[in-house]
């Protein structure tokens, strides 16, 4: 079967290798239809993502079809659709037994810590399999909308706040989608107009704030005829944006990290205290998160088709990705099918 691996920083290779072994109890043998290009896959291919070891099978958005089962897989049938889950933990620490799989210390990402989904066959978890109805391409962008479920989750919105999210890729088009579906007042920012019109265009009523050389956050917050935000989502995992979004919310608000630096971070303590800021990691999601989201796309009120971008089949991936990663390519999502 074909199987896409990163040998090394900017080099994919395309190989044939072995089938899976039959599943076991408790797993499902899945056949890959399509997998979402994710930030984590580019800065992988970059070389610059924490985490992470070389060789890798990249993959974790997952767009599968059941095509066997082993004992015990609860009320999975084959032939079903599904989106991947694609955390892997286990019990051993009070995380894990409070419900957070999703950042326990045993948690491990596929495509990241371990091989992931970039193959024709993969063996699963059954309980990381989430059945729907919708298109295996459309079930490949779940867990893209599920980082940002679970940030807004982090959030605790009121609802009728104001919101910055910095940063329009799609975990920040998909804080921004929950955000604005909870009535919290979004502001969407970033550095490119095209993104930016992108936002306008994917999530109705969202105002658009364009950041400009030689301008501070704050001051180009001044621009727009808002109050300050009580919550900052900053989706960029970029060290100067992270540092200055802890200036930017309002007295007693709340800073969500939701991108990742591969590094430390700076600010000002006295700014911070003043304020009674909290600041707050969001990491991955859990199964909840994926059953709400399949249900909100299932239900129509949220649509990621226009997310799509770029497409290619599998075997054409490796002598594609450059092309797809060039500053003009217009890139927000691409899909890869198997």
């Amino acid at each position: 079967m074909d199987m896409i691996r990163l040998i090394e920083p900017g080099a994919f290779e395309l190989i044939d290798t072995d089938e899976p072994e039959p599943p076991s109890k408790g797993i499902a043998l899945v056949k890959v239809l399509h997998v979402g290009l994710c930030g984590t896959d580019i800065h992988a291919f970059q070389g610059n993502q924490p985490f992470f070891s070389y060789p890798r099978i990249l993959g974790h958005e997952l767009g599968v079809e059941i095509v066997a089962l082993g004992e015990d897989c609860g009320d999975l049938k084959l032939g079903m659709r599904c989106s991947v889950e694609p955390y892997l933990s286990h019990s051993g620490d009070r995380a894990f037994a409070r419900g957070k799989t999703n950042c326990s210390s045993s948690t491990q990402c596929m495509g990241v810590h371990v091989d992931g989904g970039m193959r024709e066959r993969i063996l699963i978890p059954a309980d990381k399999l989430h059945p729907s109805n919708l298109d295996t391409d459309q079930l490949a962008l779940v867990e893209t909308l599920c980082i940002g479920h679970h940030a807004v989750e982090r959030a605790v919105l009121q609802g009728d706040e104001t919101i910055a999210v910095i940063g329009m890729g799609p975990i920040g088009l998909g804080v921004s989608t929950f955000a604005n579906l909870s009535g919290a007042k979004v502001v969407c920012i970033d550095i490119s107009q095209g993104r930016l019109d992108k936002a306008q265009q994917l999530i109705p009523g969202v105002r658009t704030l364009l950041l400009e050389s030689g301008k501070s956050l704050d001051e180009s917050w001044s621009i727009i005829d808002a109050e300050a935000p009580e919550v900052v989502f900053d989706c960029t995992g970029n060290k100067g944006s992270m540092e200055a979004s802890v200036e930017l919310p309002a007295f007693g608000g709340r800073i969500v990290f939701v991108g990742i630096y591969n590094g430390e971070l700076s600010f000002s303590d006295p700014s911070f205290h003043k304020r009674e800021l909290s600041i707050i990691s969001s990491r991955n999601a859990r199964a909840w998160n994926f059953k709400e989201v399949i249900g909100l796309m299932e239900s129509g009120e949220v649509d990621v088709e226009p997310w799509i971008t770029h497409r290619c089949a599998s075997r054409e991936f490796p002598g594609q990705v450059n092309d797809w990663l060039q500053p003009n390519s217009g890139l927000l999502k691409g899909v890869i099918e198997f």
